[in-house]
């Protein structure tokens, strides 16, 4: 089932080592399956606040995920962004094409306390 590295990076200035950062990167996600299915970009915000950039890496699995994320070669490049760009990031499963969200709502109805 495909996974997700979203990234919810806060603005920041131009460093040599962002761009070093953004130049290496993919190859460091590609031997796992990875890919960028967004890549900063604008955005439009419908609720709340969104400041900054997304970043949304798809991979195959949460397994290639999780590798990609703790291998050597992508743990070698990460400070070259992380000293420079605040930010916070996940690694997340998607669901399957047979998903129904109906079936959530109904297990959530089901686990409530019956009403006095």
């Amino acid at each position: 089932m495909t996974a997700y590295a979203i990234a919810h990076l806060r603005e920041a200035a131009p460093h040599p080592e962002i761009a070093e950062y953004i130049a290496r990167v993919t190859a460091t996600f590609e031997p796992y399956g990875g890919r960028f299915l967004v890549h900063g970009g604008p955005h439009e915000v419908k609720e709340g606040a969104w400041p900054g950039h997304v970043v949304v890496i798809g991979f195959p699995s949460i397994s290639q995920a999780r590798a990609w994320w703790d291998s050597e070669e992508y743990q070698a490049i990460a400070p070259l962004r992380s000293r420079h760009i605040e930010g916070d990031i996940i690694l997340v499963p998607g669901v399957s094409e047979d998903y129904d969200a109906s079936v959530t709502a109904r297990a959530m109805l089901e686990a409530l306390p019956a009403p006095c």
